[in-house]
C-alpha cells in the first residue's frame, strides 16, 4: 500500500521531471549545485543545518534529539511540523520556507548537508513525511535516454533533493518532525554523535529558540536568567553573561541582497561572554563569527558575537556590504552594554587587547569595539558615576584609596584597583592616560586641604613608597603640611615632632625656618621621602633656624615681630639641655633688656649678675628684662649667651681669628702653630682696672672659664697676662711667694684670693724664665735699677738665663731695649762694662766692671751680644814679663795624679811655670797666680795655681777646687 501524499509530491516529482527533460543541463545544474552545498558551504555543517531548522520549527522554544537507531542518525524536534511549503522548500535548492517572523537562516538549501551522510534522507512530521533517494531519482529518470545518459557520465551520481516522494509518518511521543537520515557505510555513527556533542552547547547559546538538545544518552540545556545563560550538560555548567539587541535594517542597506534577504531586514545581536561563577570573564580560546551559527570567519575577541549578518552561500564568509557593516556597527555599539553587565572588577577583561587580527572581520571588529568602548562611560570611577573611557585617567601606582582620596582634587580618575597591572594593557588599549606619582604631586601642589587629609595620603602612599625605589623619587615634591599652617614642597629637611606640647607652642609661633610636620599630618611615610624624627635637638639643627636668630635684631628693628621665635628657641634649648656655649650663634638671639630694648643675648646680664660689678661702666652690656629673666631658667638665658657670668668661646677646629676676641689676631700671630682649639673667655676687655681681682675670683670660680684660664698657651691667660691690672701692676710684674730665684728682681704678688694656678696662668712669674724678648727686656731693666738690692748668686744666674735665650734663638738681641746701665758682679750698676769671658782676667779687672753669667764662660759670648758689650779678652791682654820654664804637663807628678783620680785624661805638651807671674796690663802690672796667653798657660808653682790651669785646659773648670784638694793632699780624694 503507496503512502499518503498531503504534500502533492507528484506534482513537485513532475515539474523537476520537466524542468530536467525540457532543458537538459538543468539536471547538471542542480546536480552542481547540490554537489557544491554539501561539499563546499554545508560541509561539517549538518548538526547546525539541524539545529536551525529546529529553532525555526519552535513555537517560542524547543527541543532537539539526536539519536542512532538502526544505523540511522535520527534528529526529532519540538514545534511546528511541515507543511507543504517546507517541503517545496527542501526540494528546490534555491528557495526557503523560512519566513521574517521565523528568522533564523536565509536558505532553505542548508538541508544539503545532510547529504554528507546519507544518500537517502526522510522528514516525517505529524502532518505526513517525505523522503529523498538517490536509488529512486536514477529510476526515475531511467526512462529518459538523455537524462540517464548525463547521469551516467557523472558515474551514477543524480540529485538526492530535488525529487521527493511521500512518506510514512511515524514521530516519537512528544516531537512534531523527525529527520532520518540512513548512514551510508563510510559514515561513523558514533563518532558523529560525538562530534555532535563537542557542538551542543554553542548551538544552545547561538540559537535562542532552541532550548534543549539531546545526543544519545545524554542532554544539553539552557538555562536564562536576565542576562545570564547557564548552559547545563553532561560535564556541568558553562554560564555565560549575554546582552541583546535587534532592530531593523533600512531599505537601503539591503538593497544589493536577494530577494528573501530583503524581506527579512530585521536584524539581532548578541553578545556573550564566558563567565566564572563569580562573573570574571574566561578566555575564549580559538573562536569565530556566529551568524547566527559558526562561520569561518576567525575572531580574537573576549566574547563570542552572535549576530542575525548577511553571509555568503557558503554559509562560511561574512558577506560584504552596507548591510553587514550596518549590523557590525550596531554591535559595536551594544558590546559596552554587555561590558556594562560584567562585574566592574573585571570589566578590563572585556577590552580586545592589541595584537594581530586573525581576519578582516576581526580587525574591523576590533576597531569599532575599542572606539564604542573610549566613548561608554563603563569604566568604574573613584568616585561617583561610571566613566567613558576617553576622558578618564588612571593612577599609575597601585594603592588602597589613594585614587578615592584624590578624586576630590584630580577629575575623572578611575577606580584605584584599575592601576593593577592586570588591567595596563585594557587601559593602554583604550588610550586611558595613566596618572604617575609625579603628576599626582604637581596636581596636588597648591591645594589646600586639612592636615588629616594629608595623613591619609600618605597611609595610602605607603606600600608604594616602601617598595618602589622610582616612587620615592617621584614623590620628592610631595606637599607637606607644617605645623604652623604652611605647607612645604617636598618632605626632604622636615621634622616629625613627637611632643605635643612643643607641637602646640610651634602651631602658634611664626617661625617659618622650622619645618615640623603637622600633628595630624605626621606619618613614618615621609621618613622614607627624607623627613626625618627629631626632638629640640634636631630642630635647634634644621636648616635655616639659625640664619632666623642672626638676623633677629634686625628683623626686630624693621617691625617683625619675633616673640614667637624668642619662645621657640629658648623652649628648644631649654630641652634639648644645651650648655653655654655650645652653640655660639645663639647670642644672635633678640631679647628685651630692663628698659624695654631689643639686644642680643651676648649683649645682656641676667639682673643682679656679679658680673655687672667688674664691667666698665661704658660697657656694651645691658641688663636683660626682668620679665624674660623670670620666665627662664638661669641656665637657659645663659645657654644663649646672656651674660650672669664671665662667657665662653669654643672652637675645637678652628681655622683663624675669627672668633670675636680682642687681640685675638695678636695672640694668634704670637704662637709658633695655630691654635688646635680655641677655648677662651670673651669681653675681657671690658673689665675695668681696679675690677680684676674680682673679675679673677669670678674666672676661677666657673669650671669651665676655670679651664680657659689654665689652657696650655690659651688665649685667656695670654690676653690677662698683658692687661690686667693687680695692685697697680701687670700680673707679669709680679712673682708667687714659692719663686725664690726671682727675689729682688719682682716683688710677691698682693694676696687677692686667687688660686696660685690661676695667678701663674695669667703671667706672674713662677720662676726665672726668658720666654721673649720682652722677658729679656723686663730682666734687664730690672738688674739695671739700682735701687733693687739684689744677691750676686740672682744677678749671675738671671745673666745666665739671658745668654742661654740668646744662644737658644728664643728671641733676638736686636729686638730688646737695652737700658742704659747694667748690674755688675760687685752689685754695683754701670754704664760701660766688659762681659767675664775668661776667670784669670779678675785679677786684673775691678768687678765693678765686670758683668759674668757665671761659670759657664760659653755664655759670656751671648750675653755680650745681648748687652751689647765688649769681651774681657778683647779687652785686656797683658804682657808676661817674668821668667818662666817650661814643664810637660806629665812631669808633673800632683797634676798626674789628681788626673788619675778623677779619671782625666793628663793634658799633652808643656806649660810654662813661674816662680812669680808677673804681668803688665794698661792699668799697671799684677801678678796673678795663672794666666793663658796665645793658647799658653802660665801658672805659679802652687797648687792653686795648677789646679785651675788643669781645670781650664782640660775644660772641666767646675772641677777646679776638686784640684785644687787633690793636688794639695790625694788622700782628699778617699775623705
Amino acid at each position: 500500500m503507496s503512502a499518503a501524499d498531503p504534500f502533492g509530491t507528484a506534482a513537485l516529482r513532475a515539474a523537476v521531471l520537466s524542468a530536467w527533460t525540457t532543458s537538459p543541463t538543468r539536471f547538471r545544474e542542480d546536480a552542481n549545485a547540490e554537489e557544491d552545498l554539501y561539499l563546499g558551504g554545508y560541509r561539517d555543517r549538518l548538526l547546525v543545518e539541524l539545529a536551525q531548522n529546529a529553532a525555526d520549527a519552535a513555537d517560542g522554544t524547543g527541543t532537539l534529539r539526536l539519536s542512532l537507531v538502526d544505523g540511522e542518525l535520527r534528529a526529532a524536534n519540538t514545534g511546528r511540523p511541515l507543511d507543504a511549503d517546507g517541503v517545496a522548500a527542501l526540494a528546490s535548492l534555491r528557495a526557503s520556507a523560512k519566513s521574517s517572523v521565523q528568522g533564523v537562516g536565509q536558505f532553505g538549501v542548508g538541508f544539503a548537508a545532510v547529504l554528507a551522510v546519507t544518500d537517502s534522507p526522510s522528514v516525517l512530521s505529524l502532518n505526513g513525511g517525505v523522503t529523498f533517494s538517490a536509488e529512486q531519482t536514477r529510476a526515475a529518470i531511467a526512462d529518459h535516454p538523455d537524462l540517464a545518459a548525463r547521469a551516467a557520465d557523472r558515474g551514477g551520481r543524480v540529485p538526492v533533493l530535488r525529487m521527493v516522494w511521500p512518506a510514512d509518518a511515524v514521530v516519537p511521543d512528544g516531537f512534531a518532525t523527525e529527520v532520518r537520515l540512513p548512514l551510508r557505510g563510510d559514515v561513523n555513527g558514533r563518532k558523529l554523535l560525538a562530534n555532535f556533542a563537542a557542538q551542543a552547547a554553542d548551538l544552545l547559546l547561538a540559537l535562542p529558540r532552541l532550548d534543549r538538545i539531546e545526543i544519545g544518552d545524554d542532554a544539553w540545556w539552557r538555562v536564562d536568567n536576565d542576562s545570564r545563560v547557564e548552559i547545563h550538560g553532561p560535564d556541568g555548567v558553562v554560564s555565560w553573561l549575554v546582552h541583546r539587541v535587534s532592530g531593523t535594517l533600512a531599505d537601503d542597506l539591503v538593497e544589493h541582497l536577494g530577494v528573501e534577504a530583503r524581506e527579512r531586514r530585521q536584524w539581532s545581536v548578541c553578545w556573550a561572554a564566558k563567565v566564572d561563577q563569580d562573573g570574571a570573564p574566561l578566555p575564549l580560546g580559538d573562536d569565530v563569527l556566529h551568524a547566527p551559527t559558526p562561520t569561518d570567519e576567525r575572531l580574537s575577541l573576549p566574547a563570542r558575537l552572535v549576530a542575525t549578518l548577511p553571509i555568503e552561500p557558503t554559509r562560511r564568509r561574512l558577506h560584504a556590504g552596507a548591510a553587514a557593516a550596518a549590523v557590525l556597527a550596531e554591535a559595536a555599539g551594544a558590546y559596552p552594554g554587555l561590558v556594562e553587565l560584567t562585574p566592574a572588577e573585571h570589566r578590563t577583561a572585556l577590552v580586545p587587547l592589541v595584537g594581530f587580527p586573525l581576519s578582516e572581520v576581526d580587525e574591523r571588529l576590533r576597531e569599532l569595539l575599542v572606539t564604542a568602548l573610549r566613548q561608554s562611560p563603563w569604566l568604574p570611577a573613584a568616585e561617583g558615576d561610571d566613566l567613558a573611557p576617553a576622558r578618564a585617567q588612571v593612577l599609575d601606582a597601585e594603592a588602597d584609596g589613594l585614587a578615592e582620596l584624590l578624586a576630590e582634587i584630580v577629575p575623572n580618575l578611575a577606580a584605584g584597583w584599575l592601576s593593577a597591572q592586570r588591567h595596563a594593557a585594557a587601559l593602554a588599549a583604550l588610550d586611558v592616560p595613566r596618572l604617575g606619582l609625579a603628576d599626582v604631586v604637581d596636581t596636588i601642589t597648591g591645594r589646600a586641604r586639612p592636615p588629616e587629609w594629608w595623613h591619609r595620603l600618605y597611609t595610602a602612599l605607603a606600600p608604594v613608597v616602601e617598595t618602589d625605589g622610582t616612587a620615592r623619587l617621584e614623590l620628592g615634591a610631595l606637599p607637606v603640611p607644617l605645623a604652623d599652617g604652611r605647607t612645604l614642597p617636598g618632605p626632604a629637611g622636615v621634622v616629625l615632632v613627637e611632643d605635643a606640647e612643643l607641637l602646640e607652642l610651634l602651631a602658634h609661633a611664626e617661625v617659618g625656618v622650622l619645618h615640623v610636620v603637622h600633628a595630624e599630618a605626621a606619618h613614618p611615610v615621609l621618613e622614607r621621602l627624607g623627613a626625618h624624627r627629631g626632638g629640640p635637638v634636631d630642630l635647634l639643627d634644621a636648616g635655616g633656624l639659625q640664619d632666623a636668630v642672626e638676623r633677629s635684631l634686625d628683623d626686630v628693628e624693621s617691625g617683625v615681630d619675633i616673640t614667637g621665635l624668642v619662645s621657640v628657641v629658648l623652649r628648644l634649648v631649654r630641652d634639648a639641655g644645651v650648655r653655654t656655649g655650645e652653640l655660639p650663634w645663639l647670642g644672635a638671639l633678640a631679647l628685651k633688656d630692663s628698659v624695654g630694648d631689643w639686644r642680643r643675648a651676648d649683649e645682656l646680664a641676667l639682673p643682679g649678675s656679679p658680673l655687672l660689678d667688674v664691667l666698665d661702666e661704658d660697657a656694651p652690656v645691658g641688663v636683660l628684662s626682668a620679665e624674660v629673666a623670670a620666665e627662664w631658667p638661669d641656665h637657659v638665658l645663659a645657654a644663649v649667651g646672656v651674660l650672669d657670668a664671665f662667657a665662653l668661646v669654643a672652637d675645637e677646629a678652628p681655622t683663624g681669628p675669627d672668633h670675636g676676641l680682642a687681640d685675638e689676631a695678636e695672640w694668634w700671630d704670637s704662637r709658633q702653630e695655630p691654635p688646635a682649639r680655641v677655648l677662651a673667655v670673651r669681653d675681657l676687655d671690658l673689665v675695668t682696672d681696679d675690677a680684676w681681682p674680682r673679675a679673677l675670683a669670678l674666672l676661677a670660680a666657673d669650671p669651665d672659664t676655670w679651664r680657659a684660664l689654665l689652657e696650655p698657651d690659651g688665649y685667656t691667660g695670654w690676653w690677662i697676662a698683658r692687661h690686667a691690672v693687680i695692685g697697680g701692676a701687670a700680673p707679669s710684674d709680679w712673682r708667687l711667694p714659692e719663686a725664690d730665684d726671682l727675689a729682688g728682681l719682682y716683688d710677691v704678688v698682693p694676696d687677692i684670693g686667687v688660686d696660685p694656678r690661676v695667678l701663674a696662668a695669667i703671667g706672674v712669674r713662677t720662676g726665672l724664665r726668658v720666654d721673649n724678648a720682652d722677658d729679656a727686656e723686663d730682666l734687664l731693666i730690672r738688674l739695671g735699677d739700682p735701687d733693687r738690692g739684689l744677691h750676686p748668686g740672682a744677678v749671675l744666674r738671671t745673666h745666665a738665663a739671658l745668654a742661654e735665650a740668646v744662644a737658644d734663638e728664643v728671641f733676638d738681641p736686636t729686638d730688646v731695649r737695652l737700658p742704659e746701665t747694667t748690674r755688675t758682679l760687685a752689685g754695683t750698676v754701670a754704664a760701660d762694662c766688659v762681659v767675664l769671658d775668661a776667670p784669670w782676667l779678675l785679677t786684673v779687672l775691678p768687678e765693678d766692671q765686670v758683668v759674668a753669667a757665671g761659670p759657664d764662660f760659653a755664655l759670656a759670648e751671648p750675653l755680650a751680644e745681648l748687652l751689647d758689650l765688649p769681651l774681657a779678652t778683647e779687652e785686656s791682654a797683658g804682657e808676661i814679663i817674668s821668667a818662666a820654664d817650661p814643664v810637660p804637663w806629665s812631669d808633673l807628678g800632683a797634676v798626674a795624679a789628681a788626673c788619675e783620680l778623677l779619671d782625666v785624661d793628663i793634658p799633652l805638651g808643656t806649660l810654662l811655670v813661674h816662680e812669680k807671674l808677673t804681668i803688665r796690663t794698661p792699668t799697671g802690672t799684677h801678678n796673678p797666680t795663672w794666666w793663658v796667653l796665645d793658647d799658653v798657660v802660665h801658672c805659679e808653682d802652687t797648687p792653686e795655681a795648677l789646679a785651675r790651669a788643669l781645670a781650664w785646659t782640660t775644660n772641666r773648670w767646675p772641677d777646679r777646687h776638686t784640684f785644687t784638694a787633690l793636688i794639695e793632699e790625694p788622700a782628699h780624694y778617699l775623705t
